[in-house]
């Protein structure tokens, strides 16, 4: 037997994946020291989520060696991957939701005393890896998953991974759907479980994270490992230029002409929420043609209804939307449309896109009845083939397929086609929605590009982002909401993240609070799964 402290925690060698014509992983190698975290970075679509896979036997490698603790072994399945001591929490949580915490964590590995199930002793160990870490779900054993939470719900998978005997982890995309503070929690984890011995990789595609977390850092490209950095002698331009092959603008995009007059407004609006709860109350919304507003504020303080609002996905229960000046209030989602009111929805799997369809059927989603679509009251089928192949081509969509599923492509190739369907139907108003959710950072700068350059042709932009520096970045006018109410309304340029974050309390830059109390979880739950939102704000 090798002597394992002489050898990396996990090697991949020369490590090449084949889908059909697609390489996804081409020669790589990678080495997981002991007892450290290592950042797996790329872009969407890098191979990154492939190779880890391979590595937990959820794909057969084409060729190459994988091994683990000194051994060369070969995993033909998850199980054979666990039994070696390597767990994988996954993007999208494997919960059965129905069943209890405690159910899920030894699902298939449940200990038996006389051919029944004993629990006793299941619990008694879930209780001591949940103590030994400073998990609070040992207090919740006997809950179902689905009243969770999903920082709840990862700790979760982390202590079924451990469970199982799990000494080399990887972390797929841990903080796509963490809000902030729960980011910190699970980097303190990490710091955890490596200090006890474990050794972690950690899946992502952004630099600061990858930074703050990791030890080192792999950059994968196009199927390719780019090289390995330490991550303390490194920084995020270096990442990027890595990244994606060259430079990346990042900085701030102040605008280069003049706003118009008013082209959205909003006026005393209220909207309520999925329980009747109102979430949206009495605000004033002005955007100018020629202007990027933004709009911060915590998770489940009225942004999403209000966009829904504005966007026609959600009746009013008082105020007004005005569109050029005309009365839009009661106007359904068609009738926006055609009035110029595009939208990029904050959720592309579930809103923004049919997944079983293939990209010629997305393309023309929202308009089944514009005229260029129609010919003798029937689909003209070849305008929409040609249609999405020019959002294909000139978005840089990837694959260059117009007939390939929308389930297919990558997260930040799903958003470049929604994005560009959205700008080619020549709208004057953009409704922008966490445009870069869970997209890497070539992609962001594509997508940023695109709607600087639609201010700069005039259109009104209203910038929904989970991200303060992309409200920063592109805004041109920021407004905090809380509790439903605009609090304040900032020039980019005069305030810091400190100050958006005390704005995003509740508390004014005076020191005084805007509103006593806090709304409980349950009820902040309702907006969206991210820390930050945003939206726009009366001139």
């Amino acid at each position: 037997m090798p002597d394992n402290a002489q050898h990396p925690a996990v090697r991949l060698e020369g490590i090449t994946k084949r889908f059909g014509d697609v390489v996804a992983n081409d020669g790589v190698d990678f080495a997981l020291e002991r007892g450290t975290v290592h950042a797996l970075l790329g872009e969407n679509g890098s191979g990154k989520t492939t190779l880890m896979s391979i590595l937990y036997g959820l794909y057969e490698k084409d060729a190459g060696d994988i091994v683990v603790d000194g051994e060369r072994r070969e995993f033909d399945s998850p199980r054979d991957a666990m039994d070696a001591g390597v767990g994988m929490i996954h993007q999208h949580f494997q919960l059965v939701e129905p069943m209890t915490v405690l159910q899920n964590i030894i699902l298939g590995h449940e200990p038996t005393e006389n051919g029944l199930v004993d629990e006793s002793v299941a619990r008694e160990r879930v209780t001591d890896i949940c103590r030994r870490y400073e998990f609070d779900v040992d207090r919740h054993l006997d809950t179902p998953v689905r009243d969770f939470d999903l920082g709840s719900r990862q700790r979760v998978e982390i202590v079924k991974s451990l469970y199982r005997g799990a000494d080399i982890l990887v972390f797929d995309e841990p903080t796509a759907v963490l809000t902030p503070q729960e980011v910190d929690r699970l980097a303190d984890v990490m710091a955890e479980l490596t200090d006890s011995g474990r050794s972690l990789v950690f899946i992502t595609h952004k630099l600061d994270e990858a930074l703050t977390v990791a030890d080192e850092v792999t950059v994968l490209r196009d199927g390719e490992a780019v090289g390995t950095v330490a991550a303390a002698d490194t920084t995020e331009q270096e990442l990027a230029r890595m990244m994606v092959g060259r430079d990346v603008l990042t900085e701030r995009r102040p605008r280069e002409r003049e706003t118009g007059p008013p082209k959205l407004g909003v006026e005393g609006l209220s909207v309520d929420g999925d329980r009747g709860r109102e979430r949206v109350s009495d605000v004033d919304l002005t955007v100018h043609e020629g202007e990027i507003l933004g709009v911060a504020g915590v998770q489940g303080n009225g942004q999403t209804e209000l966009v829904e609002a504005v966007t026609g996905l959600r009746s009013a229960s008082s105020g007004r939307i005005t569109f050029d000046g005309d009365d839009v209030t009661d106007a359904s989602r068609r009738q926006r449309i055609r009035a110029g009111i595009a939208y990029v929805p904050e959720d592309r799997q579930t809103e923004g896109l049919v997944q079983s369809y293939d990209l010629v059927r997305n393309a023309l989603l929202g308009n089944q009845t514009v005229g260029r679509f129609v010919s003798r009251r029937f689909i003209d089928w070849a305008a929409v083939r040609d249609h999405a192949a020019d959002i294909v081509s000139e978005y840089d969509v990837q694959p260059q397929n117009p007939e390939a599923r929308a389930r297919s492509l990558s997260g930040g190739n799903q958003q470049k086609f929604i994005v560009g369907r959205e700008i080619e139907h020549d709208p004057a108003v953009m409704v922008a929605a966490h445009p870069t959710r869970g997209v890497d950072i070539g992609s962001i700068e594509f997508i940023h590009d695109r709607l600087v350059a639609l201010r700069e042709t005039g259109l009104a932009v209203l910038l929904v982002s989970s991200k303060l520096e992309e409200i920063r970045a592109l805004s041109d006018r920021i407004a905090v909401m809380y509790e439903g109410e605009f609090i304040d309304v900032v020039d980019p340029d005069d305030v810091t993240d400190e100050d958006l974050g005390l704005l995003m309390a509740g508390r004014r830059l005076d020191g005084e609070r805007a509103a006593e109390g806090d709304a409980p979880d349950s009820e902040r739950s309702e907006g969206s799964d991210d820390a930050v939102e945003s939206g726009g704000v009366a001139s």
